[in-house]
């Protein structure tokens, strides 16, 4: 039954027995972790071989001839630009590998505009406005960036074929102090969202007051699929824009930060050759070139594309389970109650679920009393400010199956308890 179609009196009955659910499950001590979505223990296990990919008796000269050993090739061997060339969809001679880490290539990417502008324009740390587009709810360690540096942040919201367009479309085209968006194109953090070819096509057809506007274009989940027979597709982006005659519009990221080992994996940007160009500039003064060990390591790991893909279905053999805990549990023990809604992706690490509008704080405070840790409430928007306080992410993929099992009987009690107590109030 609906808790919205309760009385008075059997809400407060529904209370005391959600009470008593809940004062037994904070006496059970529980210490369980649900707020990062980090691999887990069996995910990292699938990648060990990869420690014995090379050895000391190895050929560490890559096919060009390069001594992976040392010193040179700023924009990455390429062995391993055609590997991440078709995990993101581009020409080969569209790609730069970086490090390990495609937040810090997002990261160096807003920082070199600030200080250097982009390719011949104003650095933005000389004007007196700079503003980014944030999809809401979307990644918190995106919007950290832009806050660090000062820029100005503005919520569009994200819809189920991607961010609000026609907003997107009118501000950008209005306002010349808009200098980016952030997106995350397929299976979305928080929300699992992955955008239609519209959004896409629209998208690439901008017309931005800002010559260096820029779309931030976040393919960290490209490959991160959970099933086999039902999968998202998005457009090229950079085929598009160019279609469009906005070639140098987008700067594409991608990593294996989540297909491999987190803080060892290895990144790349993805960009229009003018882009590329003035990007290398910076690079030859920031770095004489990356890890080509672990380029070399990556590449002889997998053998080729075919390889990482026959790796990530391992991963989604893992996840699986975890998400359908998840989903079960929210299914039976919140369905029909009209007190929230969640999202059913088929990709990423995320599942995001709104509360009642004025409930997601409570819910992660009563959690956190439980013994179960929640992504902070309010993350998903820029400035940890969510307008209606009431998305959470859920992170599905860290703890082990009996733990999330019992972290989902504390977040649901959480839910029911929270949204009983806000419903009782507007009465």
């Amino acid at each position: 039954m609906s808790y919205k179609e309760m009385t008075k009196e059997e809400l407060l009955n529904e209370r005391n027995e959600i009470s008593r659910q809940y004062e037994d499950l904070k006496a059970r001590g529980l210490k369980l972790d649900m707020s990062r979505g980090k691999p887990n223990t069996e995910q990292l296990d699938i990648s060990m071989g990869m420690i014995d990919a090379l050895a000391s008796t190895h050929k560490l000269v890559g096919e060009q001839g390069i001594d992976c050993r040392n010193y040179g090739v700023l924009d990455g061997i390429i062995e391993a630009k055609r590997l991440l060339s078709e995990m993101i969809e581009c020409p080969v001679d569209n790609i730069i590998i970086y490090g390990n880490s495609s937040l810090n290539v997002m990261y160096d990417t807003v920082a070199h505009s600030m200080t250097h502008g982009v390719m011949g324009s104003t650095p933005w740390a000389k004007l007196d406005k700079v503003k980014f587009l944030c999809p809401v709810p979307g990644y918190d360690r995106h919007f950290a960036i832009t806050e660090f540096f000062g820029i100005e942040m503005i919520n569009v919201p994200l819809n189920d074929d991607g961010p609000d367009m026609d907003m997107v479309e009118r501000l950008v085209s209005e306002d010349e102090s808009i200098k980016g968006i952030w997106c995350v194109p397929k299976y979305s953090n928080p929300t699992g969202v992955s955008y239609s070819d519209e959004t896409v096509r629209r998208f690439a057809r901008l017309k931005p007051a800002a010559e260096d506007f820029r779309i931030y274009w976040d393919n960290a989940y490209c490959i991160h699929h959970l099933y086999d027979d039902d999968r998202d597709h998005i457009l090229e982006i950079l085929e598009e824009c160019a279609k469009a005659g906005n070639p140098d519009m987008v700067y594409k990221f991608c990593s294996t930060s989540k297909v491999t080992f987190p803080g060892s994996g290895i990144a790349a940007i993805s960009a229009s050759k003018a882009n590329l160009e003035f990007i290398k500039k910076q690079l030859t003064v920031q770095t004489i070139g990356h890890d080509k060990l672990n380029q070399l390591r990556h590449v002889r790991f997998f053998g080729d594309f075919n390889g990482m893909l026959e790796h990530m279905k391992k991963h989604a053999e893992i996840l699986r389970p975890k998400f359908k805990i998840v989903l079960d549990s929210l299914n039976n023990e919140l369905g029909g109650l009209d007190i929230a809604a969640w999202t059913n992706p088929k990709g990423g690490y995320f599942i995001s679920f709104n509360t009642l509008d004025g409930c997601a704080k409570r819910v992660v405070s009563l959690c956190k009393e439980a013994g179960v840790v929640m992504t902070a409430a309010g993350a998903t928007y820029p400035y940890g400010k969510d307008p209606h306080d009431s998305n959470i992410r859920i992170a599905p993929t860290y703890p082990s199956n009996e733990e999330l099992q019992e972290a989902c009987r504390v977040f649901v009690t959480c839910v029911k308890l929270a949204s009983i107590d806000k419903l009782l109030e507007a009465m």
